[in-house]
């Protein structure tokens, strides 16, 4: 039997929040620990990526995502690596393509890239950038980033940073082949547009929005992919985010999660547990709720590739976080993989590798005249 095609995984934002039942906050070396031990329990459990975000302020200590990917590189074997928001906005594109090129060799390709604009409108400033430039600052920078993955000497000139002449990336990308690219928005139409012109993966990060702007913004990613001429719409690359919290009996785990829900730092002291799962993909309760709620993504954003949840967030403890990645790889994302595979056409590509990427560029090659 085929199996779904899907990578499924988690991502961090890597906040220091302090735990709202005892009152104990981690330090910033504890969180960082923490996350390796994280990535490494993805590994274990048999899930394919672990993801991570890119913040530069108080609470969040993940600052330098390819540091800590490239530390997790070396403790691993098998999962992707990526990043769940490098900021293509205020990092200078010839760093990003330096640092994910390093990593991509560290890792032996298991590597790749979300790109964002991020949430934070000081961080702008703190980078020497314009928040008012934002969606030129990431048009621009992003074709820059692939011209420096794909040719071997750069000429260039643009409005956002100093011109670059024969600059020659080193190292190159590994065989040839650059990260495979996600751009990843919650709210943003013309990133979706973006992903479809260059044909790239689009991640819905719907962690915060009802299921109807999520299939707004993957059908107008989807149109967009088929009207560039890149595949049908149903073959578009599609990422949905997500939030769980599990407990064998679904009364437990809400009335586990409730304080940490109810103190978070992005949506504590807001709308309910229940208002809030009701209106958004969160889902607190057992393992079977969250393979419902999982594939009911399904009917609004067609068949997709990657999924990834949010799971240790909020003042969580790590023991916490590892008996939900226990629960993931025992009881969910197995029955994911077999579910999500029914009805599954052959002509959806399965979700992009290094491996796969590498052998397209080599069949590309060969059918060069």
């Amino acid at each position: 039997m085929r199996l779904s095609g899907m990578q499924f995984g988690i991502f961090t934002v890597g906040d220091v929040t302090a735990d709202p039942t005892t009152g104990r906050k981690p330090t910033e070396a504890e969180r960082i620990r923490a996350t390796v031990t994280i990535a490494r329990k993805v590994e274990e459990v048999g899930l394919d990526v672990f993801a991570t975000g890119e913040h530069h302020n108080p609470p969040f200590v993940p600052s330098s995502p390819t540091t800590l990917l490239g530390y997790i590189a070396a403790l691993t074997e098998r999962i992707i690596l990526s990043t769940s928001t490098t900021l293509i906005t205020t990092n200078d594109p010839v760093k990003i393509a330096e640092d994910f090129s390093v990593l991509q060799h560290l890792s032996d390709g298991r590597v790749d890239v979300m790109l964002g604009r991020g949430n934070t409108g000081p961080v702008y400033p703190w980078f020497g950038q314009d928040i008012r430039a934002a969606i030129p600052l990431t048009v621009e920078h992003y074709r820059l980033l692939r011209r420096l993955w794909q040719e071997q000497s750069v000429d260039w000139s643009g409005e956002f940073r100093t011109p670059l002449q024969g600059f020659t990336l080193a190292p190159q990308p590994l065989d040839g082949v650059p990260p495979f690219v996600w751009h990843g928005s919650i709210r943003t139409p013309e990133v979706a547009e973006l992903a479809a012109y260059y044909g790239d993966g689009f991640f819905a990060n719907h962690i915060f929005w009802p299921a109807s702007h999520t299939k707004r913004m993957v059908q107008l990613y989807r149109q967009r992919f088929e009207h560039y001429g890149h595949g049908s719409a149903d073959q578009a690359i599609v990422g949905l985010g997500g939030q769980v919290f599990m407990r064998p009996r679904s009364q437990d785990a809400i009335a586990e999660f409730r304080p940490y829900f109810d103190n978070a730092p992005v949506y504590g002291h807001g709308p309910s547990l229940e208002e809030f799962a009701a209106e958004t993909p969160l889902t607190v309760g057992s393992p079977q709720q969250v393979i419902d709620r999982t594939l009911s993504f399904r009917d609004y954003a067609g068949d997709y590739q990657r999924q990834l949840f949010l799971i240790d967030h909020a003042g969580l403890p790590l023991k916490v976080v590892l008996e939900q990645l226990d629960l993931l790889g025992e009881e969910v994302v197995p029955v994911l993989r077999k579910e999500f595979a029914i009805g599954r056409p052959d002509h959806v590509p399965d979700a992009p590798t290094h491996e796969s990427l590498a052998r397209a560029a080599a069949q590309n090659a060969e059918e060069q005249p």
